[in-house]
């Protein structure tokens, strides 16, 4: 740029700095120090359009191109107040002086951001447990800091065991919901003043833009929990532009739940945990999950590797995302902008002599076609796909272009499953059913075929509810377990699978006869021994 136009640039700068009743710095060619640099992240900087260029005693000047009263403009001043105990002194700057200035941060080999996580400290984990009113938690929010209030809604969610925490700016108020036991539940409202900086926060803890609101945006970031059992949660936040503001989901991945898993835990017992013990046991084959999403396909996929997961056996995944980091375990998440998608992936780990193949999810024919060719060459695939049951498996690949010559030898096992909420052990009661609701319960546990190994006594059933209590927090359920449909490949069902007749309602008939027991008889099964209610069966299986 020519040197008047430069000069004139500064003129106009100082100006400006006037204007705002700022001071004026002129910041071409000035070196900034590294350690200056380092105190505020390149895109925390960038989304607020500010350099840190000095440290004068417990002050740092920061110089910005704009009037610092932007969220990003506040979550430097918190952050360099919180992280480095040092206030902050605005100064006004030209766009030449931030744009020379910004590229300092290059030199920055090592950059070390404060994106790498947030610590939840024991003492906020207990004073979640103090609010035991929607009224009392929204005072409290409202008394914090956007940092502190962060870290009480994140509490929050691991107290209540929330899976995902929902923060939804509306026309005239922002709402915090969690999904606690798969349903949403309505926590409080939020300070709509303080919306764009806890938006900003939660875009710097992930690694996202700072100054993107229009489009959508995914990251993640790390929760560390000081002398908790759960040391680390991981953490991915999705960002969705609406007509009122960003829309944030929050999920929470507890790794350390990874090894709570087992079968009898998830909700399998009897003769289908036998089957699936023994087709887990095979050296190759498949066998695919299938379900809705928040169905649990993965928890279950995971609890097989769990169990599969020895010092000789190579087991490599390729998901999307990963979830949950396995030890002894290769995994490769897919990257749809670098063209690694599930089938060329899929090519590239069968050439890394795997035994074991997690593919996240079979959606395309490529990725089916592959799939299959691994299970029938001495591989063990597991899998998912969607469909409403384990019967729903068979037409969905053939519609999707497996052949059924193949299909029949290559599958083991499908499993149908749902979650349903547990009632909570503290106020669960017995209940007498209404006589349609009973009959009803009596006609469907009736069809178990005496092949399934189950005996049950129809004229002896009982059933509970759960009326709420401050264990629950006032909801009547509390955890979680599977429901699930296991069909087993057998010769009859492959020779209809062979025919070309493999209809959904054939297969789900045959594998009754066979001792099959669906999702929604096993999930009655278990309300009758008062592990949830016939109506939570109903919502989920029916």
């Amino acid at each position: 740029m020519h040197e008047v136009e430069l000069k004139r640039g500064e003129q106009e700068a100082k100006q400006q700095a006037s204007v705002l009743g700022l001071s004026y710095v002129h910041l071409l060619g000035r070196a900034i120090p590294s350690d200056i640099l380092e105190l505020v992240p390149e895109e925390l900087a960038r989304g607020a359009q500010a350099i840190p260029f000095e440290k004068k005693g417990k002050t740092l000047n920061v110089g910005t191109t704009q009037k610092p009263v932007s969220p990003a403009h506040g979550e430097i001043h918190e952050e360099v107040l919180k992280n480095h105990y040092l206030g902050v002194e605005w100064y006004y700057m030209s766009q030449d002086s931030f744009d020379r200035s910004v590229a300092l941060y290059e030199t920055l080999p090592k950059f070390q951001s404060i994106q790498s996580g947030v610590s939840i400290t024991p003492e906020e984990l207990e004073q979640w447990k103090t609010l035991s009113t929607l009224q009392e938690i929204s005072a409290k929010l409202r008394g914090l800091a956007v940092t502190e209030m962060l870290n009480l809604i994140i509490a929050g969610a691991l107290n209540t065991r929330s899976s995902d925490i929902h923060i939804e700016a509306e026309e005239n108020d922002v709402k915090l919901r969690y999904r606690i036991d798969g349903v949403l539940t309505d926590m409080t409202e939020l300070p709509k003043e303080t919306w764009n900086r806890l938006i900003s926060r939660l875009k710097l803890l992930a690694g996202l833009k700072l100054n993107v609101t229009d489009q959508p945006q995914d990251g993640r970031f790390r929760i560390a929990l000081p002398g908790s059992k759960e040391e680390k949660v991981d953490v991915r936040v999705s960002t969705l532009p609406t007509n009122f503001g960003e829309s944030i989901v929050i999920r929470l991945l507890g790794s350390s739940l990874v090894g709570e898993i087992t079968f009898e835990t998830m909700g399998l017992r009897g003769k289908p945990l036998e089957e699936l013990r023994k087709q887990i046991l095979r050296p190759n084959g498949m066998i695919i999950t299938t379900g809705p999403t928040g169905s649990g396909k993965t928890t279950t996929m995971y609890g097989i590797l769990k169990t599969l997961n020895e010092p000789g056996v190579k087991i490599i995944t390729i998901e999307d995302p990963i979830e949950y980091e396995l030890k002894g375990i290769t995994q490769s998440q897919i990257d749809a902008k670098k063209n690694y998608t599930f089938a060329n992936g899929l090519k590239s780990i069968v050439r890394q002599d795997p035994d074991i193949i997690l593919v996240g999810e079979i959606r395309d024919t490529e990725t089916t076609e592959i799939a299959i060719q691994a299970a029938l060459t001495g591989h063990l695939v597991l899998s998912t796909v969607h469909t409403n049951s384990a019967a729903g498996t068979i037409p969905r690949l053939v519609a999707l272009g497996a052949k059924p010559f193949l299909l029949a030898p290559a599958i083991n096992a499908m499993i149908g499953q749902r979650l349903l909420r547990k009632l909570c052990e503290h106020c669960r009661k017995p209940v007498e059913l209404p006589s349609e609701v009973l009959q009803r319960v009596t006609t469907i546990l009736a069809k178990i075929a005496p092949a399934s190994g189950f005996s049950i006594d129809t004229t002896q059933l009982k059933f509970s509810i759960a009326t709420g209590c401050e264990a629950c927090h006032g909801i009547g359920y509390k955890g979680r377990l599977g429901i699930f449909e296991i069909m087993v490949m057998s010769k009859d069902i492959e020779k209809i699978i062979h025919d070309g007749s493999a209809s959904e309602i054939d297969l789900e008939e045959l594998s009754i006869k066979q001792g099959m027991i669906t999702m929604v008889q096993d999930g009655l099964l278990k309300a009758s021994e008062g592990l949830t209610s016939v109506d939570e069966v109903f919502r989920v299986a029916e």
